[in-house]
């Protein structure tokens, strides 16, 4: 079943099931039920992805490779959809007052503020989405230079000039993501702790960023007081919001490997999810895949792991081998080389033309869901405190 006929599904089932229920208290195995459900969409949906990396590894070229534009819409699609169904089981219909009980009391307020973290990774990320778009139009003033024929001398200077700047670009992204080079920025809300939610009050996708600000150190945040859950809570609410913290920190994680952004040295690459949980299984192989890439990545310096970028990056610096080393006129053999390493580019670039729009926009979506879940779950907490709250 596709997961948006999947997701459907489900969250008729919690809708209907709460409305027929006065009170969940005396409900746990159907409470258990959802449970399970819910984990075993979560594991679909990701195995989905893992599945789909691994089949790209063969020349299938309609299969979308492991991170490419694509395959990262896929990611942020499935984490559309796991925070939908997260959102309906714990809060859809429910007594306010178990939401406080311990340990949600605790639990939900630390996930409110992954959310708060990973609402400013979706602001550095976009302004990597803008590089990367500066980047591919020197990558098209090279395309149409050595498109040209005969390839002559004027040509070759252009494209190299073009592919020149690019590959600088590209490698100055990333010592300037390890130094922290850049602006003053403000935060994606207003401070941490703040229960300022109006819509109109939440900056958009566009701010500079601090010189202190590091995607590294917001991930190891987002990261470091997440533990599974035991014994009893293994069964209830604890469940799914461990969970959705380890989908929320994974996708963050995941566009920060992909896409330039700032200070991304020391970059986590474990995750704090027991092996043995089943739905965590393609997570975990995701992440231990990434995290080699990143690694290597880390060895040799580059400016991330988007396919699209990595492939440009490549040819960009094979074909100013070629313009150092052109003679008018040139080989024939050679001459054909990059004619194919020219069609290879252009194809790059009509892939990241016609997808970094389409991922940035639903960037922007994963922000504004963000930001709007975040508010209705303060709502919920405010409401559920002052039901607690005995009247003098």
């Amino acid at each position: 079943m596709p997961a948006t006929e999947y997701q459907g599904s489900f969250l008729g089932r919690i809708s209907i099931r709460r409305n027929q229920i006065a009170s969940m208290d005396g409900n746990h195995e159907q409470e258990i039920e959802d449970l399970e459900i819910f984990q075993k969409h979560v594991a679909d949906r990701f195995s989905e992805l893992l599945s789909a990396s691994d089949a790209a590894a063969t020349p299938d070229a309609s299969v979308d490779p492991l991170l490419s534009i694509a395959w990262l819409r896929k990611l942020l699609d499935a984490f559309l959809c796991c925070e939908a169904e997260f959102k309906a089981l714990v809060f859809m219909g429910r007594d306010p007052s178990q939401i406080v009980r311990p340990p949600l009391d605790r639990l939900i307020p630390e996930l409110l503020e992954r959310v708060v973290k990973a609402l400013d990774v979706c602001n550095a990320v976009t302004h990597g989405v803008e590089s990367i778009r500066h980047w591919y139009k020197l990558a098209e003033i090279a395309v149409t230079a050595l498109e040209q024929r005969p390839i002559g001398e004027g040509q070759v200077r252009r494209a190299k000039k073009a592919l020149t700047s690019l590959v600088a670009a590209m490698t100055m992204e990333d010592k300037e993501s390890s130094t922290s080079k850049a602006t003053e920025r403000a935060w994606s809300f207003g401070r941490r702790g703040s229960k300022d939610r109006t819509a109109g009050q939440f900056r958009s996708l566009y701010w500079n960023v601090s010189k202190s600000w590091s995607a590294a150190k917001q991930i190891q945040s987002m990261l470091g007081n997440i533990s599974a859950p035991r014994g009893a809570e293994s069964t209830g609410l604890p469940l799914p919001v461990f969970v959705m913290s380890i989908v929320l920190s994974f996708v963050t994680w995941t566009l920060v490997a992909a896409i330039p952004c700032q200070e991304r040295n020391g970059l986590p690459t474990h995750f704090p999810i027991p092996r043995q949980l089943t739905w965590a299984q393609s997570i975990i192989g995701l992440q231990e895949r990434i995290g080699e890439e990143w690694k290597k990545k880390e060895k040799k310096g580059s400016a991330g792991l988007l396919e699209e970028m990595q492939k440009m990056e490549k040819l960009g610096q094979s074909l100013i081998e070629f313009a150092d080393s052109f003679h008018f006129p040139a080989e024939p053999e050679r001459v054909e080389e990059v004619a194919a390493q020219v069609a290879e580019l252009a194809e790059t670039c009509r892939k990241l033309e016609e997808g970094l729009c389409p991922l940035q926009l639903q960037i922007r979506e994963v922000f504004h869901r963000m930001v709007r879940s975040r508010g209705e779950m303060l709502d919920i907490l405010d409401q559920a405190g002052k039901v607690a709250t005995p009247i003098m």
